[in-house]
């Protein structure tokens, strides 16, 4: 293979030619190679950023399965133009019940769903230089902390008598809950701090009547 086979065989890879395109082996492989490789780099960049409680290393590996799935059936799709309306109409009665919870879970998911379009579609050159930059900024904004501080649920158990002191050691909080029986008084408090200020949660223990004090960490849905 010469130079210039070399050039055009580049440029029909980036740059395919427009309207339906006839189904080839190599064409399939070649999709579903791209496709796993740049879904590939959805899993590291996933996997890089993750900032939640418990990662799920299935969920990760679905959003490179996805993407080969969602390849494969844009494949046929942009070949046979009524063979892409009848699998348009097929997929609009599909209802998907799993919930979502994590906006990022979300975001990951619609771009592994966008890089097997594009793929399945041959736009390679699209994927090829979307996919980096997507991951970069990814990866730039969960780097930076754009809050000052973290919310934290308190709950501490303490003697009734104790009501006064407490109040005047707690740091700014919103009251959750404050539950009183005839052992003492349960108060829970949404409070807001650096995750370096979490020791001055001890101070609380100093307080006489004060039983014990926990600190947890939690995602508000009201920011």
């Amino acid at each position: 293979m010469d130079w210039q086979q070399l050039q055009q065989l580049l440029t029909d890879f980036l740059n395919p030619p427009s309207g339906f395109q006839a189904l080839t082996i190599d064409r399939v492989l070649l999709s579903l190679l791209v496709t796993f490789i740049l879904t590939l780099f959805v899993f590291l960049i996933y996997r890089k950023t993750f900032t939640g409680a418990v990662y799920s290393r299935d969920f990760n590996i679905g959003l490179v399965l996805v993407g080969l799935v969602v390849a494969l059936v844009t494949l046929p799709i942009s070949s046979n133009i009524a063979l892409s309306l009848g699998m348009i109409g097929a997929l609009s009665i599909v209802r998907f019940r799993t919930a979502i919870k994590d906006p990022r879970d979300i975001v990951f998911t619609f771009w592994a769903i966008s890089v097997g379009i594009i793929c399945g579609a041959g736009l390679y050159m699209v994927a090829i230089v979307g996919c980096p930059v997507i991951g970069a900024l990814i990866f730039i904004l969960s780097r930076i902390n754009f809050r000052t501080a973290d919310p934290y649920l308190l709950v501490v158990h303490y003697a009734s008598e104790a009501e006064t002191a407490i109040q005047a050691a707690l740091p700014k909080h919103k009251l959750r809950s404050r539950i009183v029986t005839p052992n003492g008084v349960e108060l829970m408090a949404e409070v807001r701090m650096k995750h370096k200020d979490t020791p001055q949660i001890d101070e609380l223990l100093k307080v006489t009547g004060v039983k014990d004090a926990s600190l947890v960490s939690y995602s508000s849905d009201v920011q």
